[in-house]
């Protein structure tokens, strides 16, 4: 996205996307995230577990289904992500400011027809 890297050396695009989807939509199932960010549940799940093991996120499993689990950031996932969002989201605008309004629009419906719809 931008040469100048927003984000901390320790934390990839993937983990980003996991806190930033925390961040704005509150504990999520795994599954959920999944579909959020466009990545296949088993890759998630390693990018799940590297965030627990950081501190930066916590998984439970529902009391009437252990095989679903919920994530949530955990506070210093919380404050990572906070202190991190503000330079991501310049990066992503600078990256968008080559495309026109109608341009953006589009991009803005083909990416909610995404986020929405069901895979397969």
């Amino acid at each position: 996205i931008d040469q100048q890297k927003p984000l901390p050396a320790s934390l990839t695009s993937s983990q980003f996307a996991v806190l930033e989807a925390l961040l704005f939509h509150g504990p999520l199932k795994q599954a959920e995230i999944s579909r959020k960010i466009l990545k296949t549940p088993g890759n998630l799940t390693l990018v799940i577990e590297n965030l627990v093991k950081a501190g930066l996120t916590e998984r439970t499993s529902l009391a009437d289904d252990r095989r679903v689990k919920i994530i949530k950031l955990t506070e210093k996932g919380r404050v990572l992500i906070e202190t991190v969002f503000p330079n991501m989201k310049t990066a992503i605008s600078r990256s968008f400011s080559v495309l026109t309004q109608n341009e953006l629009q589009e991009l803005s419906r083909l990416l909610k027809k995404l986020g929405t719809s069901e895979p397969g």
